[in-house]
């Protein structure tokens, strides 16, 4: 089969470095670059993506697009692109809950065949090697496999539903990101009283404790914008599974506290904590 060319929506940390690692088994990978930041530009010619003018052209010309954005923008771009009488391989790998992720199958038409995605892990830079979660029709999800397939970007597939996907990434996306905000409220109670030294070497005897490493806190802040939206979604799929949510919109909550530092890389413990602490 030739080498299908490849859209993503849109070039943010990981759209763009999952895009890159498809590249090598792609004719091209395109991004459009109408309304997008300089930032976004500047990370797209990092990774070698080509830019086109239109979302129209980039759907004319792309065998399969992938859909890497905020949550809450991913049900109103995909009916743009279906909208657009897209015919072929649309994978949704976004973090939003599963009944939206069947909702946005619902409104493609049945010339585009639509992968239900989820991405557990940092992006795939400096020996970062994420795995991307598939679920849909079996020969659509092979093609995925096929295109990240020798990538830094690895493939598992969890069978033919949509929705499968999704609720991987939200069940470990609740424990993940919920934990790194108790993080930092553990320590911001301690420093209050000055004993935050004494309550990480606590913590440090225990293995795997993320109270151990309060540096953590500082990069959650500055991914506050994603993680909450992300667990607000994942809140939604517990409702909706019957489970109590209100802790996880609590964490969402209390990550939108730090939504004025967002990607800031500057940001110091120390600054976390005080923002956190802000009423």
């Amino acid at each position: 089969m030739d080498q299908p060319a490849v859209g993503i929506l849109h070039p943010g940390s990981m759209g763009a470095a999952v895009a890159a690692c498809a590249a090598g088994n792609a004719s091209e990978t395109l991004w459009c670059k109408a309304g997008r930041s300089p930032a976004s530009a500047a990370r797209a010619d990092q990774f070698g993506l080509t830019p086109v003018a239109t979302l129209a052209e980039l759907l004319d010309r792309s065998d399969i697009v992938i859909s890497l954005c905020p949550p809450a923008a991913a049900e109103d771009l995909a009916r743009d692109v279906a909208g657009h009488r897209f015919t072929g391989v649309y994978v949704e790998a976004n973090a939003i809950n599963p009944e939206r992720a069947q909702r946005i199958a619902s409104c493609f038409g049945p010339d585009a065949t639509v992968v239900d995605g989820g991405v557990i892990g940092s992006p795939p830079v400096r020996g970062k090697t994420p795995t991307l979660y598939l679920s849909g029709p079996h020969a659509a999800t092979q093609r995925i496999e096929t295109l990240f397939a020798g990538t830094a970007v690895r493939t598992a597939v969890l069978g033919t539903e949509i929705g499968k996907a999704s609720a991987l990434k939200l069940a470990y996306a609740s424990f993940q990101k919920t934990s790194r905000v108790l993080v930092a409220l553990a320590v911001g109670m301690a420093h209050e009283h000055g004993v935050d030294q004494e309550l990480i070497e606590v913590a440090s005897r225990r293995s795997d404790s993320y109270l151990a490493e309060p540096e953590y806190v500082a990069k959650t802040a500055s991914r506050a914008w994603r993680w909450g939206p992300e667990l607000e979604e994942a809140a939604d799929a517990l409702a909706a599974a019957g489970l109590p949510p209100e802790m996880l919109r609590a964490a969402a909550s209390t990550l939108a506290r730090w939504n004025d530092v967002k990607d800031d890389c500057e940001l110091t413990l120390t600054d976390a904590l005080n923002r956190l602490a802000q009423s």
